[in-house]
């Protein structure tokens, strides 16, 4: 059973960045795809940005496209959120998923484990 804790988050005014981290618990890290998503309240959980195992391969919402970056330290077993030029619309808890496919990455039913989450809140 992989466990995920996510870190970094706080809040943080617009325009302002933020970096979340994730440490999978597995020492196969280096194997699984990895992805954030992010839930708003009174909203479902959205996809945010994914990292094939080989870290070739990355993925983002249109939402966040040129203002995240989504990377995979294998050496440190970490996944980083680096999120600049945040808006008030990127508020949310953030989650971090990891999945032992790597195919259909931008999907949540991909997803094999999950973190409990990290707030992210953006003022105006």
């Amino acid at each position: 059973q992989v466990q995920l804790v996510e870190s970094g988050g706080g809040l943080v005014q617009a325009g302002g960045s933020l970096r979340l981290s994730c440490a999978p618990s597995e020492r196969t890290f280096s194997t699984y795809a990895m992805a954030w998503f992010r839930q708003a309240p009174g909203k479902e959980r959205e996809f945010v940005a994914a990292i094939s195992p080989n870290r070739l391969n990355s993925y983002y919402a249109d939402s966040v496209k040129g203002r995240f970056t989504i990377s995979k330290d294998n050496d440190k077993n970490t996944v980083y959120l680096q999120m600049n030029s945040l808006k008030p619309e990127d508020t949310g808890k953030y989650y971090c998923a990891a999945s032992s496919k790597n195919y259909g990455l931008v999907r949540e039913g991909t997803y094999d484990y999950w973190g409990q989450g990290t707030q992210v809140t953006v003022s105006s």
